[in-house]
């Protein structure tokens, strides 16, 4: 049993890290162009120097949603790793880790949320670029999304013995 709190810990925190990354790095989209390789982020558009990232008025609310619903999955996240912490010396034995299951389940509808909506909105629009593909920050996301709902599941079925 205490191997398997043990690994739900550590991939929760690897959790943690990949939507910190995710979030700040400004790696989404990757294209080419004749000055070199561009990236955009939720916040930066990056060639040999990074300026701020400026989208259409028309997908400006798309990319604040997108930026806000990933802080709230970094919040979320950080909120249940706490609680599974203090639950884990306070919880009765038999008792089941359903608050931190659930805050899990919101970090996950979060980053659900975020990550559709750059895919339905973004995906391609790498500006003055060419053949553009996603980044490592987009695939990242959506690792994050498959584990907390994974450690969400886990949280819920979970009974400290």
């Amino acid at each position: 049993m205490l191997v398997l709190l043990a690994g739900i810990f550590v991939v929760h925190i690897a959790t943690v890290i990949m939507l910190f990354v995710s979030t700040i790095a400004n790696v989404w989209m990757v294209g080419t162009s004749s000055l070199g390789t561009v990236s955009t982020g939720l916040w930066l558009l990056c060639n040999n120097t990074c300026e701020q990232l400026r989208v259409s008025t028309s997908d400006e609310a798309s990319l604040k949603a997108v930026q806000a619903f990933m802080i709230l999955s970094i919040i979320f996240s950080v909120i249940a790793l706490v609680m599974f912490i203090a639950q884990l010396f306070t919880l009765e034995k038999g008792k089941r880790f359903y608050m931190t299951g659930a805050i899990m389940l919101v970090c996950w509808l979060c980053i659900l949320i975020g990550v559709s909506i750059y895919t339905a909105r973004f995906t391609g629009k790498v500006p003055l670029s060419t053949n553009s593909h996603h980044g490592y920050c987009f695939i990242l996301a959506w690792i994050c999304f498959c584990f907390s709902f994974i450690i969400s599941i886990l949280y819920l079925v979970l009974r400290k013995k």
